[in-house]
């Protein structure tokens, strides 16, 4: 590895992984005033504009509460439980492409932390590791609602991540990769090149071809998080805070982020895969009008900073800035669906739950996988 792969890979990792933990504190502040305005209150308005700052307090208040290790539980692993559920979350999106590439010093650069040809095997390998954490969160804490918590959680990722799998095999076999910048590439075709009109230039997304898998998908995602309405592990009103009860202040604060990493991957996912990823019909034309400003602000840039070069390659920086706007933009949209299928959807029972994954998911995504390769063979798709 030479020196400057050395820097790209650590500058992407570094802005990954400073935009995720800026995403949480904002999520947690979007969530508290989207629950707001559906239930017709006022939200966080105290600290700071609009109960801006209301995250920043909590982050505060945890860093500086008692950290308090319970003398029932199993210390090693009570300690080592939220970091084992964080780092998955982190991990994961490494693979996620968020935009083109970009021309840096005669070095192409892919804007995606990890270019892997198995992605997508990476993503559903490395985003099961998280239950291991939540397994051993309600063994170590050995309290009774925490075993129960981590129990439903175990289950029900078993009963969905099958289900999340096979609504996938559907995207391999119509783009034909298993690698994340290939299917968002091929996305960008056309659904249906010899349609009159403007139906000729709607893109193929894994929405249009991939209807069933997408809702099977997405209705999964929402159970391998843990958001309503499959909050099971979490279900306050039977096994009050489930597994992680006995933890407080930034133990807790970990448990709190990982949920909320794990919803901005889930999110880009769902974009990546089924809504053309960081692509968009007449983003092309769009770049060409934005590369004059993006040259005229780089000119500035230099003229202020000595030290900054100008741009040699302004057209290229306008499409990258799009595109991550446009990838950025479609994941906020799925962020703000898990805000708003959480405040409108009630609790599954238990059973409701089991029979939703085993009895309706996992036979429709298995019919789904048929249906397609008719299709692909009839060449429909």
């Amino acid at each position: 590895m030479d020196m400057f792969t050395g820097i790209e890979m650590a500058a992407k990792v570094g802005l990954i992984v400073f935009v995720m933990l800026q995403v949480v504190p904002m999520m947690v502040w979007i969530e508290r005033r989207g629950s707001a305005l559906m239930q017709n209150r006022r939200g966080p308005n105290r600290v700071g504009p609009l109960g801006l700052f209301q995250s920043l307090a909590d982050v505060v208040k945890f860093i500086f509460k008692e950290d308090m290790v319970p003398e029932h539980c199993d210390k090693f692993y009570y300690i080592l439980a939220p970091a084992v559920v964080l780092l998955p979350a982190f991990m994961t999106f490494a693979v996620v492409p968020f935009g083109g590439d970009i021309t840096i010093a005669g070095h192409v650069v892919h804007l995606q932390v990890a270019d892997l040809n198995v992605g997508f095997l990476y993503i559903l390998s490395i985003g099961s590791l998280g239950v291991y954490g939540i397994i051993m969160a309600g063994w170590s804490s050995n309290n009774k609602y925490s075993l129960l918590g981590s129990l439903r959680s175990s289950a029900q990722m078993i009963s969905y991540e099958l289900s999340m799998g096979l609504s996938l095999v559907g995207i391999v076999m119509i783009y034909s990769s298993f690698e994340l910048r290939e299917i968002v590439f091929r996305q960008t075709y056309p659904l249906m090149a010899s349609a009159p009109g403007i139906l000729a230039h709607i893109p193929k997304w894994g929405f249009f071809v991939q209807p069933v898998g997408f809702i099977i998908f997405l209705s999964s995602v929402y159970a391998e998080t843990n958001r309503l309405p499959f909050d099971l592990p979490e279900g306050e009103s039977e096994i009050v805070a489930g597994y992680h009860l006995e933890f407080g202040s930034m133990r807790f604060a970990l448990f709190f982020m990982a949920e909320y990493l794990n919803m901005v991957t889930a999110s880009a996912l769902l974009t990546t895969l089924y809504f053309g990823g960081y692509s968009f019909p007449g983003l092309h034309i769009a770049a060409e009008a934005f590369t004059p400003l993006v040259a005229r602000a780089s000119e500035i840039a230099s003229s202020l900073m000595p030290f900054v070069p100008t741009l040699a390659n302004p057209d290229q920086w306008a499409r990258a800035i799009l595109e991550v706007a446009v990838f950025s933009a479609k994941v906020g949209f799925f962020m703000w669906l898990f805000v708003w299928v959480r405040w409108t959807l009630p609790r599954f029972r238990y059973d409701q739950l089991m029979d939703l994954g085993w009895k309706v998911f996992l036979p429709l995504s298995i019919a789904n996988i048929a249906v397609t390769g008719v299709l692909i063979y009839l060449g429909v798709i």
